[in-house]
């Protein structure tokens, strides 16, 4: 993905038949189904790839079976039709992009017998909905067998354990993978471009003014339609367009903590269901570190969110309710808040009740938005959006929806048992080098180190299998334009501990430097904000 060459396309003056603002989950989704579907298209986004919310989700592909609770209870369609809606769209997601997502094991301890039979039934009806794109039939634990599994889980008061099946995957580089397949596809994809304001015709939208954020430049790019994907900032691009717009949006934040490996679940996952508040509470293996959240509170909208003393209070008192080892702020290696793009509903005031369905909204003046949904439903809410633009302003696409069966960038000739072997056998890596790599990029792992040579070879930090050679592909290849970008969303070292990408980023800085030509003003810069985002908010 050539950023220098989307600048140029989006700065020709010829009209996109499409125009995405916005770079997380929906808005790459909308850019690669618009781009193959033949529709000349553009994106923009004014940060980084996945910078917001969709790069510090909780990592889990889910057919939702919180969406299934309240379906049941309440007799409710809507939320049945998420889950069914969810079950299909997970399966694709693995399908489509095997080296990023992956099948995860979620067990569920049981304290009452008298909880069993009701979530017991619960997740046969999940698996009974997912039918043939079922990942694995639910089941009931023994004690013994929960606590095999499972042996930091509190055995007082153990009854049993619920076994049931959803996916897992790395958020930040889906949507820079899909970004890359858009590219591709023949989409102008660009970071760190930002809508300063619409242009209009008789009312009606006709493109937008942008800003390239590193240079300063301002242009018009004209569009037959501009399609709203910003997430939690989706309101403030509405009331850009239509000044009297009615907020739609009424996020929640989602706080993270990440531990070590010691803390960390083996091979499966731990959900509470319902802690005493009525909250999830999810304990994760990933990147051999235990990821745990997240909490449900109503929040601002604001980039780069920070994690409160509150919420990360509220995940410790309860990690310390379910597990026999101690956990202390001194424990955390890193912790991250994201806002969760749910739909405004006025009748409703608890944010965990709001359902995460998607909605699509053309404006007066022929803005289309697309907010709400979840990661899972990124295809389906990228295709909805789409579909109402090409009939609003009768865009004439050369083929139909094509993303449900769309190999993403790294996953046409992924060989998942081989894969890492032959890259141990063709670079003489260490095997975690090589399965790091092997499910980063895929069938491109070979191309990164091609790419570097023997100089990408050493790791950037001695605890994790990172590679210079990935610092200077994401430079050439993936569009990293600054420390953070390769810090925190093309690998996930900040999300994991932050002090390990504390003291990588020096050396993260040197090679983008040679790699971006920057001065010394800009190296400072560089080290001030990395030590700023570390310290604050990721």
């Amino acid at each position: 993905m050539d950023r220098s060459s989307a600048l140029a396309a989006l700065r020709s003056g010829g009209t996109f038949d499409v125009l995405v603002v916005g770079g997380g989950a929906t808005g790459c989704g909308v850019a690669l189904d618009a781009a193959s579907r033949g529709l000349r298209t553009a994106l923009v986004e004014r940060g980084d790839f996945a910078e917001g919310a969709s790069g510090r989700s909780t990592k889990l592909v889910h057919g939702g079976v919180r969406y299934l609770e309240l379906a049941i209870r309440r007799l409710d369609r809507t939320q049945y039709n998420l889950v069914r809606d969810g079950l299909r769209e997970r399966a694709i997601f693995l399908k489509n992009a095997p080296h990023l997502a992956h099948r995860l094991a979620l067990v569920s301890p049981l304290y009452r017998w008298r909880d069993a039979p009701y979530i017991f039934a619960g997740l046969r009806i999940y698996d009974r909905l997912a039918g043939k794109l079922s990942f694995g039939r639910s089941r009931l634990l023994s004690r013994s067998e929960t606590l095999r599994r499972f042996p930091m889980l509190k055995a007082e008061g153990l009854k049993a354990g619920i076994l049931y099946y959803d996916g897992q995957f790395d958020d930040a580089r889906m949507a820079l993978t899909l970004a890359l397949t858009a590219s591709e596809q023949g989409a102008a994809v660009a970071n760190r471009v930002e809508v300063v304001g619409f242009t209009h015709k008789e009312s009606q939208l006709t493109g937008a003014e942008v800003e390239d954020r590193e240079t300063g430049e301002r242009w018009e790019i004209e569009a037959r339609a501009v399609i709203n994907a910003a997430g939690p900032f989706a309101d403030s691009l509405r009331l850009m367009a239509d000044a009297g717009a009615a907020a739609i949006m009424r996020p929640s934040s989602g706080v993270h903590i990440v531990l070590d490996k010691r803390f960390a679940p083996t091979g499966a996952g731990l959900l509470i269901p319902r802690t005493d508040d009525g909250r999830v509470l999810f304990i994760l293996p990933f990147e051999g570190h235990a990821l745990i959240g997240a909490t449900d509170e109503p929040a601002a909208i604001e980039d780069h969110p920070p994690p409160t003393t509150e919420a990360i209070a509220y995940l410790l008192r309860h990690i310390g309710r379910y597990l026999n080892v101690e956990v202390s702020e001194k424990d955390i290696l890193s912790a991250w808040c994201g806002l969760r793009p749910l739909v405004s509903n006025p009748k409703i005031a608890d944010t965990a009740r709001l359902a995460r369905d998607h909605i699509v909204e053309v404006s007066g003046s022929g803005l289309v938005t697309i907010c709400g949904g979840k990661w899972t439903t990124y295809r389906k809410m990228a295709a909805d959006a789409l579909d109402h633009a090409i009939a609003r302003f009768d865009l004439r696409p050369k083929n139909p929806c094509r993303t449900a069966g769309l190999a993403l960038a790294g996953a046409e000739n992924f060989d998942a048992e081989r894969g890492i072997e032959a890259l141990r056998s063709a670079f003489t890596l260490d095997y975690d080098v090589a399965a790091h790599l092997h499910h980063a990029y895929g069938d491109r792992a070979p191309r990164v180190l091609q790419e570097a040579g023997s100089a990408g070879a050493p790791r950037l930090h001695p605890a994790f299998p990172y590679l210079e050679a990935e610092v200077l592909y994401a430079a050439r290849f993936e569009a990293a334009l600054s420390a953070m970008d390769v810090l925190a969303r093309r690998l996930p070292l900040a999300l994991l501990d932050r002090e390990a990408a504390r003291r990588s980023a020096p050396r993260v800085i040197a090679l983008l430097a040679t790699e971006r030509g920057w001065d010394q003003r800009r190296r400072d810069f560089e080290a001030a904000e990395t030590e700023r985002r570390l310290t604050q908010a990721i």
